[in-house]
């Protein structure tokens, strides 16, 4: 017999509810084995492609690429044949309803049955033209998946029930006319209910029914804007909300002069919203926020409404710091980057001043100073701004930092970063310079404390040892949380970074 697994998007972990499906690794009819990657899809973290724990025929696939379906959606069914000993063992005290109307043959679940409903209708002895036939349960069962991802296990997965006769008599007889029309030894198509295509809205849920959504970053951007749920149409699966969603119906609301919270009817999907009531009408592309864009968009917003930020900046005498790196590359070795050294830079003064290597716990309403120095740094890749980590960076010297650096980089620009690699960070280090400008304000990497700007290292007229001469001079931009200390700490970090520029020497005392 033949027993068809739904397999759902798993949770992804790091707090990720959604991922847009990027590229299908597997076509209806294909055989899988287990653990296979079936898909690769683009969270707001990363690349992933997610590995399928069950082996046998793909039956079916759910969503298009460049789709975005939530935690829990389905992505593919997989039919996989069972040894007709092992149905036997299942110890049913009668004949089940599918089993009793069928002899001989392949049952389609009826109506409305789900893909899980349908494998209690397949017909021992299942046979797949043109495919080598999976391995029996008794086998298979045993193995297991070997996933680690976040939401599904590597346990031996459990043995389904069969349902009884009284609780699938409803679906017999139109099992037994599907199977009827099947030919013999052919795979079960699974009959599911007619569902809306892609983006088509649903109908919103009204009075205390439940409202469907799942992601508890829509519920909170619904708070935010003072948008009722009940309200909302949905566009995801089943009708479920979604982020955009919500902002649709905030944007109409708005534009109706309504309160956020009044009932009203959303817009279509793909409606625009123009201004009314004396504002400018605006017409031109609509560019989601979502992806890499989404999650940035969602971090910078937090980080300018939670933490009260400041910025103090400095021009330094970067000309001895690059002689060092000269220096430093002119042994045999792997060469040492200018980022890294300023790495190493950010980690002796974080030693120097650890109110700076911290985040705040607001709902504890405590300053939370960390042992560790995980060293951010902003990477520019062809997906948007990401920021992978370096961990423990205290423990690395300028060649570690390095080789560190120039990993994850690589990954970055090929999309392989995992999620935990861009998380966790203590502290964060932007080189802008690489885009030809002097300074910036940077916004601080929320939960971080603060965050060190580099602007361009430029030839300009010095006074150096009293003298005017032209020098390598770069602005360094120092944004920091107020909460976890004040501008004094700050200047001294600051100044300290900058001394360790001009003369490389004074790190020495912390190496």
């Amino acid at each position: 017999m033949a027993e068809v697994r739904e397999f759902k998007l798993p949770d992804l972990g790091e707090g990720l509810t959604e991922a847009e499906i990027a590229r299908w690794l597997v076509e209806v009819g294909d055989v899988v084995a287990v653990d296979q990657p079936v898909v690769e899809v683009e969270t707001a973290k990363a690349m992933v492609e997610v590995p399928c724990p069950y082996g046998g025929v793909v039956t079916a696939r759910y969503g298009e690429e460049g789709q975005e379906i939530p935690v829990g959606a389905p992505l593919v069914t997989v039919a996989s044949s069972i040894a007709a000993g092992t149905a036997a063992t299942a110890g049913p005290t009668g004949p089940t309803a599918d089993s009793g109307a069928v002899t001989g043959g392949s049952a389609a679940p009826g109506p409305g049955a789900s893909g899980r409903d349908a494998s209690a209708g397949d017909a021992s002895g299942l046979t797949i033209p043109g495919h080598a036939s999976p391995a029996p349960a008794s086998a298979g069962a045993e193995e297991g998946s070997g996933n680690v991802l976040v939401g599904y296990g590597t346990s031996t997965a459990p043995r389904r029930r069969r349902r009884t006769a009284a609780g699938s008599a409803g679906r017999a007889g139109a099992g037994s006319a599907a199977a009827a029309t099947a030919p013999a030894g052919s795979v079960p198509a699974p009959v599911r209910t007619p569902q809306p295509a892609p983006g088509a809205p649903h109908a919103p849920v009204h009075g205390d029914g439940p409202v469907p959504v799942i992601s508890p970053l829509v519920r909170r951007l619904a708070r935010e804007q003072q948008v009722d749920l009940r309200t909302v149409t949905g566009t995801g699966p089943d009708g479920l909300i979604m982020r955009a969603d919500v902002l649709r119906t905030a944007a109409v609301q708005a534009a109706a002069g309504r309160p956020h919270g009044a009932p009203s009817t959303a817009a279509s999907p793909g409606t625009v919203a123009t201004g009314t009531g004396g504002s400018a009408s605006f017409t031109g592309e609509r560019v989601p926020l979502k992806g890499v864009r989404g999650a940035v968009a969602d971090k910078l917003s937090r980080s300018r409404r939670e933490i009260p930020d400041a910025t103090t900046w400095v021009d330094a005498d970067a000309t001895e710091l690059l002689a060092a790196r000269r220096a430093m590359n002119a042994v045999d070795g792997p060469k040492i980057s200018l980022l890294a050294l300023l790495g190493r830079i950010c980690v002796a003064a974080l030693t120097r001043y650890p109110e700076l290597n911290a985040s705040v716990d607001a709902d504890a309403r405590e300053i939370v100073r960390h042992d560790a120095v995980h060293l951010g740094f902003a990477a520019q890749t062809e997906r948007g701004l990401v920021v992978p980590v370096v961990r423990d960076a205290h423990t690395l010297g300028a060649e570690g930092i390095t080789a560190e650096m120039g990993r994850l980089t690589e990954a970055a620009r090929a999309g392989r970063l995992a999620p935990a690699q861009l998380t966790g960070g203590t502290f964060t280090l932007n080189n802008y310079g690489v885009f030809g400008v002097d300074g910036s304000t940077p916004i601080i990497n929320h939960p971080e404390a603060a965050m060190l700007g580099v602007g361009r290292i430029v030839e300009k007229p010095w006074v150096h040892q009293g003298e005017l001469a032209v020098r390598h001079v770069v602005q360094l931009s120092f944004t920091f949380d107020h909460r976890v200390c004040d501008g004094g700490t700050a200047g001294g970090f600051l100044r300290y970074v900058a001394d360790c520029v001009e003369q490389p020497a004074t790190l020495l005392r912390t190496l």
